[in-house]
């Protein structure tokens, strides 16, 4: 559910634990991983714009998108450029991420090519050295927020841009260490998972509590060519979507969820899915042998079963064994008392009558084995 995944990301981390992080994956067959994204960072800047979030900033990676662009985003959600400069900071590796057109400048063989954006952005143009993006973001967001207990954000627009310039081992530090920063608050994070192999999202997926899939709404054939007979259904993928939502709680239970993605004038539109077309009800009950709900005839049969000690108000005493009355009402102490007759003399004294189970037991086992103690 985008709402609640907007809201875990807006509560932040509680005193001594992690940050919350979310792995927001998507795909060619449906591209909408971009807007989603977008609207959760637009979400979450109108939170902490507001007051309402943990957070008092949001320090963006920006790798597969210009700082204008989100200066552009943030312009139409209401937001003006005093407010993006406060709340949020854009570390640029879009522009130069590997530094060859800041070489090429300093050789003159090119201009000047920066742009004058309305965001607070910071170019980074060692995308490669992991220990340096590390600090720079950590750097950056201290700047923002100030020292002290204040918090912020990190959101990365693409990791999978960061993956194509570190491995997954220095990536994966470089979650954990945000997660586990003091002034991080939370993290969230977009991935094109057709760009990589499944232990790297799995990888990802397991360092995050929140994991949100956007998958088509309808499939195509795999290999198959665009035509005039599939592009409906191509088309459809764009503007279409389905969103399952993963959320891992503090207490390890885990809870899915299912929402239909809409692409309206006005952004992306969020709808539960209603229980009758059975997508929820199917993801979220096991499959098993056996049925876990009962019939009417079922219920009916299972009220009718009389308890042993339920008194069934027939006007008699209510009797219930408690496991210490004598036996001379059974029917063993009957067919005991045919074959051993009590005399006067014994009636009043107990019995223990012990038969050997077998005839390979030891004779003496029956004797008491302290008997030849000098007590």
């Amino acid at each position: 559910m985008a709402e609640l995944i907007c809201r875990n990301l807006r509560d932040g981390a509680l005193e001594g634990e992690h940050a919350p992080a979310l792995t927001l994956k998507g795909s060619i067959d449906s591209p909408l991983g971009p807007l989603v994204f977008n609207h959760i960072l637009s979400q979450l800047f109108s939170n902490i714009s507001a007051g309402k979030s943990q957070s008092r900033g949001i320090l963006l990676v920006a790798l597969s998108r210009p700082p204008s662009f989100y200066a552009e985003l943030l312009k139409c959600r209401g937001s003006d450029g005093g407010s993006s400069n406060k709340w949020l900071s854009v570390l640029d590796c879009y522009t130069d991420p590997l530094g060859w057109k800041s070489r090429l400048m300093e050789r003159g063989t090119v201009n000047n090519t920066s742009q004058n954006t309305s965001v607070n952005a910071t170019l980074f143009t060692h995308v490669k050295d992991s220990n340096k993006l590390l600090a720079s973001i950590v750097e950056r967001g201290k700047e923002m927020v100030g020292e002290g207990k204040g918090r912020f954000s990190v959101a990365i627009d693409s990791i999978s841009e960061m993956l194509r310039h570190s491995s997954i081992h220095s990536v994966a530090r470089i979650l954990s260490y945000l997660r586990s920063h003091d002034q991080v608050s939370s993290v969230f994070f977009l991935l094109n998972s057709d760009l990589h192999e499944s232990k790297v999202a799995s990888t990802l997926e397991y360092m995050s509590t929140m994991r949100a899939d956007i998958v088509p709404v309808a499939q195509t054939t795999n290999g198959q060519r665009v035509n005039s007979e599939n592009l409906s259904v191509v088309e459809q993928n764009f503007k279409r979507g389905k969103l399952h939502v993963r959320f891992t709680r503090r207490n390890g239970r885990v809870r899915v969820t299912c929402e239909d993605a809409c692409v309206e004038d006005s952004g992306i539109k969020f709808t539960p899915v209603s229980l009758e077309d059975g997508l929820t009800a199917q993801s979220l009950v096991p499959k098993v042998q056996f049925n876990l709900q009962l019939s009417e005839k079922e219920r009916l049969d299972r009220e009718n079963v009389v308890l042993p000690f339920e008194h069934q108000g027939n006007g008699k005493p209510i009797e219930i064994y408690d496991g210490r009355k004598s036996l001379n009402n059974t029917n063993e102490h009957r067919d005991a008392s045919a074959k051993m007759p009590l005399t006067n003399d014994d009636s009043g004294k107990g019995e223990i009558i012990y038969f050997r189970d077998s005839d390979d037991e030891m004779p003496d086992s029956d004797e008491d084995p302290d008997d030849d103690l000098d007590i």
